[in-house]
């Protein structure tokens, strides 16, 4: 029996290939971990990732571009999302007249939705979120920063599983979403100093108070780069919780299918070893940014294609995971 020919994939358009290709240099330029992990992807998923990226990367960016907390700065970027999510949903209403000049994005995202189930639902939630950002909400509770981790990043897991494919239902999309609260979780703690720079404080108030952390106590830290004790078991606490929700994201791994489970799991691996890198340096993430070396990057990658292709005992920690310096 002759096998059936491959399928073949329908051209692109130009304009929609410039599109494409400014996503892939969006998120090339924004996150090495995740271009990384996209590169595992089979070609179209590759760049239907990319496409959906660059969309929540520029909605991020209007977001961190407020640098002060005047009213009209913070009107004129209400505007401004406003015309992103309007973008955004173009590319499920009027794909044929999205301007690729305009907005690659949607142009760029339009065109992975015709392939992809990706769901539009996602996107409200993700601009829910950056409207949190920007009305400078500080958190009292960790549920309540939970629901800003759902909003600003676990629903990017609800957009990527469609584009690996997935079996197992509403059980794969919490695991989904818990992967994305546990990256987001990840950045809030490894950026704390920076965050706080621009007025920002995510850390909850009833986890600091448990500490005996206060505000002022982080811009002493700030200032001195002095790290006390009783910041640190905050940050092991909440560098916990994210362990906690990355297990629970790889979970649901094994619903996903062949390369794009792969490159999942190498995107989890190098985000949670952020936080190794940040336990490494003693929680201080006021005068460093904890982060992975790029060959460290690629060691790290390469553990998780080995367990993909080779089951069986896992490898020596001294791949798996650096050794940890005592606080």
């Amino acid at each position: 029996m002759t096998p059936p020919a491959p399928r073949r994939s329908a051209p692109v358009p130009p304009g929609t290939r410039d599109a494409l290709h400014w996503c892939q240099a969006v998120t090339r330029r924004s996150s090495h971990t995740f271009y990384l992990a996209s590169l595992l992807y089979p070609r179209e998923a590759r760049h239907a990732v990319w496409a959906v990226y660059a969309a929540c990367r520029v909605g991020d960016d209007l977001v961190d571009a407020v640098t002060g907390p005047g009213a009209h700065e913070r009107a004129a970027t209400r505007e401004h999302l406003t015309a992103w999510r309007a973008a955004i949903a173009a590319a499920w209403t009027d794909p044929a007249g999205v301007q690729a000049e305009a907005y690659p994005y949607s142009r760029a995202l339009a065109w992975a939705t015709r392939r992809f189930p990706i769901p539009e639902s996602a996107f409200e939630e993700l601009h829910q979120g950056f409207l949190m950002d920007l009305d400078g909400r500080e958190y009292a509770t960790l549920a309540d920063l939970e629901v800003y981790c759902r909003r600003v990043a676990g629903v990017v897991g609800l957009m990527i599983a469609p584009i690996g494919a997935y079996r197992g239902g509403e059980d794969t999309l919490r695991a989904a979403l818990a992967l994305g609260q546990a990256m987001q979780l990840t950045n809030i703690l490894r950026d704390v100093g920076e965050d706080l720079n621009m007025g920002r404080v995510y850390l909850p108030a009833d986890r600091m108070a448990a500490h005996g952390v206060t505000r002022a106590d982080l811009n002493r830290m700030a200032r001195t780069g002095a790290v006390t004790p009783e910041y640190r078991a905050l940050m092991r606490e909440l560098s916990a919780q994210a362990r906690a929700w990355y297990t629970q994201g790889r979970a649901g791994l094994p619903m996903l299918h062949g390369r794009p489970r792969l490159g999942v799991q190498v995107a989890a691996r190098l985000y949670e070893g952020i936080l190794d890198a940040l336990e490494q340096g003693g929680y201080d993430n006021f005068t460093r940014r904890a982060h992975l070396p790029g060959r460290r990057r690629l060691q790290l990658a390469a553990a998780e294609v080995w367990r993909e292709l080779r089951p069986g005992p896992p490898l020596p920690d001294a791949l798996d995971r650096p050794a940890m310096r005592s606080s």
